[in-house]
């Protein structure tokens, strides 16, 4: 699965993005907590180099909190500053203004040294389409956005927001990765919904999924009855041992077709809806030390 997808507007995107660096103060770049490799667009760091850095995990309540310790403890041995969030119910997103203070605390200071006491931290914000980002900004600023249109660098695509008159925010378009390389990062975008489903066969997307889950989070699957999770067989393929578990909790639900076969097709769609809703409980798909 080699999925490319970079229309010529992203390449619009990142020309934009670079030339408004020069207007920022701080570059926060916001992913799923779930998926931190796989929700980033690996051009940021390059783009972006020079500039002070927050990782925002969002979705963080919806992932494996043991996940959420791992990954804040990477980013920040790699100079990142980290915040756990939840922009849907607005948890945590009250932090973000101090933080956002206290990793430029050194350069606030220099600036009242200057006499340029009021002058407002200008934050830019990134990150891949559908992992909250617009969310986050409308928590962020009480949905109270507010256009400002007399800032330089301002044109169509990308908008000023004012928090406060100590903050202001500069949202810009989701840029995506150039392509995936990686089979793993495309399923990933695919579990949390982040890309349309059409992208691959749903039946074959709940197989990877139920299998993961068979291997990594077992009592996960107590949802359908199946308190007995088999082993994976020396050998098997992910899509076949994913395809037993589908059928095992098909059984479980009910769910067949005529002539009596397990429809694991809508199993697998149930289990996705379920996955994504946070009905089966909090996972992390990627850590530090297999990214």
């Amino acid at each position: 699965m080699n999925i490319q997808w970079y229309p010529g507007h992203m390449t619009k995107t990142r020309r934009q993005i670079e030339a408004d660096l020069k207007h920022v103060d701080i570059v926060v770049e916001i992913i799923d907590a779930r998926i931190p490799v796989s929700s980033r667009n690996p051009d940021i760091d390059s783009i972006t180099a020079g500039k002070p850095r927050l990782v925002v995990l969002n979705r963080a309540d919806q992932a494996d909190p043991a996940g959420n310790k791992a990954w804040g403890a990477w980013f920040r041995q790699r100079g990142f500053s980290v915040l756990e969030t939840d922009a849907k119910t607005g948890t945590g997103v009250g932090q973000f203004p101090n933080v956002v203070r206290g990793v430029l605390k050194d350069q606030i200071a220099r600036w009242q040294e200057k006499g340029l006491v009021g002058r407002p931290v200008r934050a830019m914000v990134v990150g891949v389409p559908n992992v909250g980002k617009s969310t986050f900004i409308n928590k962020v600023a009480k949905r109270k956005s507010a256009k400002a249109s007399d800032r330089p660098g301002v044109t169509r695509g990308k908008q000023w927001v004012t928090v406060d008159r100590g903050l202001e925010l500069l949202d810009t378009p989701g840029i995506l990765w150039p392509k995936f390389e990686d089979v793993q990062t495309g399923l990933h975008l695919a579990f949390t919904g982040a890309v349309k489903d059409e992208i691959m066969d749903v039946e074959t997307l709940g197989c990877h999924l139920m299998a993961f889950l068979g291997e990594h989070y077992p009592a996960a699957l107590q949802a359908y009855k199946l308190t007995e999770i088999p082993a994976r067989e020396d050998g098997e393929e992910t899509v076949a041992y994913g395809y037993r578990l589908l059928e095992l909790a098909a059984g479980k639900r009910g769910m067949r077709i005529s002539g009596g076969e397990f429809d694991t097709e809508r199993m697998a769609r149930v289990l996705l809806d379920e996955f994504r809703g946070g009905k089966l409980g909090k996972f992390t798909l990627e850590l530090p030390g297999e990214a």
